[in-house]
């Protein structure tokens, strides 16, 4: 069964390529990774980022329509997010109350059988706390010490803030300025793999269990 997933940009599309294909073929997924177009000119599309939803609605339906026999899913980071997607601003309860009610509300909205909306808690470089080990390939061994202390300070790495100041991705760049997010991320999730993902983030597990019962 092929599975498109429609991702937020060269990071995301990686991952899917270097570690989420391998595991989800086990299961007969084919993951087909897509990044997406926030710009079209009549000759450009530009690619990558999330600044709208409404661009998010469009590119969706058409790609669902495009592959209606085909089911459709999509990896975006939950911070950041555009604050005029559905299900925004009546979000209650805790953290992955809140998420899989913008989930199914982004579903309702769009209406495509075949598509169903997943968001990573709370951005992709989250799953790198899983284990942050890892980060002996790129840092010395002090920083890699403060990256422990940051995930020993949450429940899951899916906990770890939504804010501007202690995001993820901002912890990481803050404790290591040369962070690549492409190429860094990329190296670091597949050397980190898949499983002890699927044991620390339970957004992220649940999803990809989806995935394998489709």
């Amino acid at each position: 069964m092929n599975l498109y997933v429609y991702c937020e940009g060269q990071t995301e599309f990686r991952f899917i390529k270097d570690v989420l294909y391998p595991y989800l073929l086990n299961s007969g997924v084919y993951a087909i990774p897509l990044v997406c177009t926030t710009k079209r000119t009549k000759t450009e599309k530009f690619k990558g980022g999330v600044s709208d939803y409404f661009k998010i609605k469009y590119e969706l339906s058409v790609l669902c329509k495009q592959h209606k026999n085909e089911i459709i899913t999509t990896m975006f980071d939950y911070y950041g997010f555009p604050s005029n997607t559905p299900g925004f601003k009546d979000a209650s309860g805790s953290l992955y109350k809140k998420v899989i009610h913008i989930e199914k509300a982004i579903d309702a909205d769009i209406g495509m059988p075949n598509l169903f909306f997943n968001l990573i808690v709370h951005e992709f470089e989250g799953l790198l706390f899983a284990d942050t080990s890892a980060f002996k390939t790129i840092a010395d061994d002090d920083v890699v010490t403060q990256l422990q202390s940051v995930r020993a300070d949450f429940e899951s790495p899916e906990y770890i803030n939504n804010s501007s100041d202690t995001a993820p991705s901002r912890r990481i760049k803050t404790l290591i300025p040369n962070y690549a997010k492409v190429l860094d991320g990329a190296n670091l999730s597949a050397r980190i793999g898949i499983n002890a993902m699927l044991v620390e983030c339970r957004h992220f597990s649940e999803w990809v269990q989806k995935i394998c019962s489709l």
